[in-house]
């Protein structure tokens, strides 16, 4: 598929680091609904529908002084973020990086790609429909959060979680990533598992 911006040669081929200062990257959050974004716009078959997505999604990175575009490697998609101030003209500058652990790369093959990628995220989205009309908005924020988490790190249904992903969303991710109400704050273990019960699933967190 095309790449959505020109792709240089001295593009920096980095992972983001993330011991560096919080508010010299974009917050966990952001790089994941960039990632979400970005798969539903290449997945999307109408060609508006698809400039929404990059339009939202790079709207939302512009916030953070980032840019996105994807580049095309032998055998995987590559979804690149860095700082709008190493871009001139529509290309990346080197005499412009100052520091290579800024630029964020999220791999778009694999795991999660495409079709089951899609597939996952929308059977997520109906577990978050779901809870927020047997259960509340509260709790469905929450929910939200747990389909971000479970869609984005490990490609897999909120029912295929295991205890310890669970436990990882819990006590890392959603500290750090959700922004809750105090009231959705306090019931953040009871809605992982109203995500469990609305569909007769067994939550796997210990009793």
């Amino acid at each position: 598929m095309p790449d959505e911006t020109p792709d240089p040669s001295e593009a920096p081929d980095v992972l983001a680091d993330e011991e560096n200062e919080p508010d010299e990257l974009p917050p966990e959050a952001v790089v994941e609904e960039a990632e979400r974004l970005t798969r539903l716009a290449m997945d999307a078959v109408d060609r508006d529908e698809a400039a929404a997505y990059r339009v939202d999604r790079d709207e939302r990175l512009a916030a953070h002084d980032y840019t996105a575009r994807v580049r095309e490697d032998d055998t995987r998609d590559v979804l690149v973020l860095h700082p709008e101030e190493w871009v001139e003209d529509g290309e990346i500058r080197t005499g412009r990086i100052e520091d290579i652990d800024r630029g964020i790369e999220v791999p778009l093959s694999g795991p999660g790609e495409g079709d089951d990628w899609a597939e996952i995220d929308g059977h997520n989205r109906d577990v978050v429909a779901e809870v927020r009309e047997e259960h509340g908005e509260d709790h469905a924020a929450n929910v939200a959060t747990l389909a971000d988490f479970m869609g984005n790190h490990y490609a897999k249904p909120i029912h295929d979680a295991t205890a310890e992903e669970l436990s990882e969303f819990l006590g890392e991710y959603y500290p750090r990533n959700a922004w809750p109400t105090a009231a959705q704050r306090d019931i953040a273990e009871k809605s992982v598992r109203v995500a469990f019960s609305v569909a007769d699933e067994r939550c796997p967190l210990s009793e």
